[in-house]
């Protein structure tokens, strides 16, 4: 109650409040949600390209059984009860590769949880995990999501093995002749798809959940233009092909377009898997160079020294004086610049403060926006404004033309104005920064937290780092980098965040790689009779080995060529709308050829890989069979 609550703070010493749990658990919350969010998204990417497998499999199985669907019709079999027996086998492999889904899940989360746990000690907060737990509610949550799936992705099989007429499931043209119908459909299908998910990125102010349905939305979209883009492609593909590679070379385009049914998704899925592989490197690769460029220009001190913090990018203990002492009498030393590093409360929650002793130091930061040039700013602070990072800004909903930002002091709400705000990426929850001598007054408080040291000229960095450090620990125990040290430690901190990223997107890979090899498997079954003839007019087992590898190169091509534009529309979209409104953060786009080049390289590497067991199984057919009647 509120009268408890005045007797409570009666009790505390001068300058201690109150907060309730809400609020700190409240803030707990905010900086880990975008981090499950971004997980979440990256594991729906591997279900996206699972539901093409899914499909693919189904697919597979309806047309191997075409003839016995249409044998049942003929003995009077209703379209309902083919439908619902292919509907019900759905269900029934989607309940058991659950289970299997489910207990693998459990093996890859437990194994996940170091990563995701020092990913947390980096950037947020010590987490020390004893144990896993394993919620009921997300298993039946997952079991139930690939049930569902499966049995989704088996409704549009299922209806085409009901609708056909008896005569006509016997006759395998007529299914690939309709496919090939249904390409422009799709083809236009994808193009609104890829529109209703521009439209969903376009609200600046949607949030995170309407943002990552409008990405899903556009990489559906790319994914069902496939079909269309394989059968052009393959038509100004057959005449310099049939030059190169004879007849292997003229039949092998042919080949993809008339199984357009199959090859197009599986084409689609290694597509997807390949073009969110593009998308997360130049995303990365776009972050690390933006990370590196702004340690650059705010790590300007030759050394930095600061107490050891209990997480990698958290220091709190204040430095002893006499260190401050040591440090100002040593003749090699021309400059040290000190900063004061506390959360201090305010009405919109818990906010981290840094008090330095140079404003013109902190004005040397890359600005987003600021009253005017850095005198103006420099001269704004030592009057008591504040410098505040992108992310504090996006999260208060802060501009710079009339800002302030309250904050509470041991007398009280203060109300400080904003000079400028700061492109940071050390805290997704916003920093602010104050210059020392306005937050003695208003917090009293001469403690200093971390220390740059500016060396004179000729003295050498490794030697004069390593004499501190032997000097320091008479005072105290304390963490002496270089500058360049300090750099490798927040980049080890960077990739050891996106490790989890990287397993994820080789799951994707591999699901992808499994969907191409049942493609292949399930062509190699049904033309069964067409490669018998082919080896009795004189097709050698070589030749056909050879025909069945460069079919599979070039769907892997076609899904390398197509993932490079989605890819990139990909990165676009992780980077300037994704990070910006998970974390707050503004990157720079770093184009490089290598995440592309790398991707069609993966791509065509993944399917003639596939192609290995169905080019050895068509040299060790038995021609004599594959010709006999049907």
């Amino acid at each position: 109650s509120q009268a408890l609550q005045e007797r409570i703070q009666a009790t505390l010493p001068e300058g201690a409040r109150l907060e309730e749990v809400a609020a700190r658990s409240g803030a707990l919350f905010q900086i880990t949600s975008a981090f499950r969010l971004n997980l979440t998204a990256l594991s729906l990417l591997a279900l996206i390209v699972g539901l093409f497998l899914i499909y693919n499999t189904m697919t597979v199985t309806t047309l191997r059984r075409r003839p016995l669907y249409g044998l049942l019709r003929c003995l009077g079999v209703t379209r309902r009860e083919i439908y619902f027996v292919v509907v019900a086998e759905a269900l029934m492999v989607g309940i058991l590769g659950s289970i299997l889904g489910v207990a693998l899940g459990i093996f890859l989360g437990r194994e996940s949880v170091r990563l995701v746990s020092q990913t947390i000690n980096d950037l947020y907060f010590v987490v020390s995990v004893q144990a896993s737990s394993i919620p009921a509610g997300s298993l039946l949550k997952g079991a139930a999501l690939g049930i569902l799936t499966t049995v989704l992705a088996a409704a549009l099989p299922a209806r085409e093995a009901a609708s056909v007429p008896p005569r006509a499931a016997l006759v395998r043209s007529t299914l690939e002749s309709k496919s090939r119908s249904t390409v422009r459909l799709a083809a236009l299908v994808g193009v609104l798809c890829t529109l209703l998910g521009l439209a969903a990125l376009w609200f600046p102010d949607s949030g995170l959940v309407l943002s990552f349905t409008g990405t899903f939305l556009i990489i559906v979209g790319f994914a069902s233009m496939t079909p269309a883009v394989t059968v052009g492609l393959m038509r100004l593909l057959e005449r310099p092909l049939g030059r190169l590679a004879s007849l292997q070379g003229r039949m092998a385009p042919r080949s993809v377009v008339a199984s357009i049914s199959r090859t197009s998704i599986a084409t689609a899925a290694l597509m997807v898997a390949v073009s969110v592989s593009i998308g997360l490197s130049l995303m990365v690769e776009s972050f690390r160079f933006t990370v590196e460029d702004w340690l650059s220009q705010t790590l300007r001190g030759d050394i930095y020294i600061s107490s050891p913090g209990v997480a990698a990018a958290q220091t709190s203990t204040i430095i002893f004086p006499e260190v401050i002492d040591l440090l100002e009498s040593r003749a090699d030393i021309a400059q040290i610049g000190t900063i004061r590093v506390v959360q201090v409360d305010s009405p919109d929650g818990p906010i981290q403060l840094g008090a330095v002793n140079d404003p013109h130091e902190a004005v040397k930061r890359p600005f987003m926006a600021s009253i005017g040039s850095p005198a103006e700013v420099a001269e704004a602070m030592q009057a008591g404004a504040l410098l505040i990072s992108e992310p504090l800004a996006r999260r208060l909903e802060l501009p710079v033309e009339g800002a302030g930002l309250t904050l509470t002091t041991p007398a009280g709400l203060q109300t400080f104005d904003v000079a400028g705000i700061y492109y940071d990426y050390g805290n997704t929850q916003g920093f602010a920064l104050m210059d020392q001598a306005v937050y003695l007054r208003s917090w009293n408080d001469p403690a200093v937290t971390a220390v740059s040291v500016n060396l004179a000229e000729g003295s050498s960095t490794a030697e004069v780092a390593r004499d501190l450090q032997e000097q320091l620990a008479q005072f105290q125990q304390l963490e002496v980098q270089p500058n360049q040290a300090l750099r490798a430690n927040a980049l080890e901190i960077f990739d050891r965040t996106f490790q989890i990223t990287t397993s994820l997107q080789g799951l994707v890979t591999l699901v992808a790689f499994t969907g191409v090899l049942s493609a292949l498997l399930s062509l190699q079954l049904e033309k069964g009779r067409e490669l018998s003839i082919l080896s009795a007019v004189g097709l050698t087992g070589r030749q056909l080995s050879g025909l069945v590898f460069l079919e599979s190169g070039l769907m892997g091509a076609i899904a390398g060529v197509l993932s490079m534009p989605t890819g990139f529309v990909l990165s676009l979209i992780l980077i300037y709308i994704i990070n910006r409104r998970a974390f707050g953060w503004t990157l720079q786009l770093e184009m490089t050829s290598l995440p592309f080049l790398q991707a069609l390289g993966i791509a065509i590497l993944a399917a003639l890989i596939a192609a290995i067991y169905p080019a050895w199984r068509i040299t060790r057919q038995n021609t004599a069979a594959g010709l006999r009647g049907e």
